[in-house]
């Protein structure tokens, strides 16, 4: 993934203590089944561009986006875009390590995509927790939304975000750049309630063992 932006600390903490303002950098992870939107949603995301041709990503890339969060807060978050062919292997455990949320994504025109996710949210919620023990928060991206296709319908993605305990889900696309910026900006909302800061975030575990809400379009629960 091109146009990572690259920061210096030392100039970014001196602009920073200038303003009276403290910085936090959160991990955030996109995952999901190949083919699904997840680097077409990073990059939209990161740099307000879509292109319908996409290299396969192998393994993990990332982008960077900074957030002005409030005037005493800058956000920046690490977009970790996880391969598909990826799932579930040994390698995920790595890409996992230090995330406080994850956007779960499938595509809303093929219904094999949707079933695949619950292996990732399990294999996610296997693998990494918050210091406390707690699961990281995760939203679900319905992408695609722009193909009058969908073979997943609306209540069966509540149902299952009523059982599987995710907060919210959105209907997205990349192409049309529809409800991307409010699904992070719900995701960050989450982390920062969860008070997952930047003191705090070498802290966050890879779990060594398994551990023992309702939404409408675009809404929270």
């Amino acid at each position: 993934m091109s146009g990572v932006r690259k920061v210096s600390r030392h100039d970014s903490d001196a602009s920073l203590a200038q303003f009276g303002q403290k910085e936090l950098l959160f991990k955030i992870l996109v995952i999901g089944d190949y083919g699904v939107g997840k680097t077409a949603i990073v990059r939209r995301y990161t740099e307000g561009k879509f292109s319908s041709n996409y290299k396969i990503t192998i393994g993990a890339d990332f982008a960077i986006k900074s957030l002005d969060w409030d005037p005493h807060t800058k956000v920046n978050l690490q977009l970790w875009d996880i391969a598909g062919h990826e799932r579930f292997g040994y390698m995920t455990r790595v890409y996992y390590k230090y995330a406080v949320a994850a956007a779960l994504v499938f595509d809303v025109s093929r219904i094999a995509t949707f079933h695949s996710v619950k292996k990732w949210l399990n294999d996610l919620r296997d693998k990494v927790t918050l210091p406390d023990g707690s699961k990281i928060p995760v939203v679900l991206l319905a992408n695609k939304c722009d193909i009058n296709q969908a073979a997943v319908p609306n209540d069966q993605i509540i149902k299952f975000c009523k059982e599987n305990e995710i907060g919210s889900w959105f209907v997205t696309s990349a192409k049309e750049n529809l409800y991307i910026d409010e699904a992070m900006q719900h995701l960050v909302e989450c982390v920062l309630k969860a008070k997952v800061n930047e003191e705090i975030r070498e802290s966050i575990k890879l779990r060594e063992a398994p551990l023992l809400r309702d939404k409408k379009l675009c809404c929270r629960s």
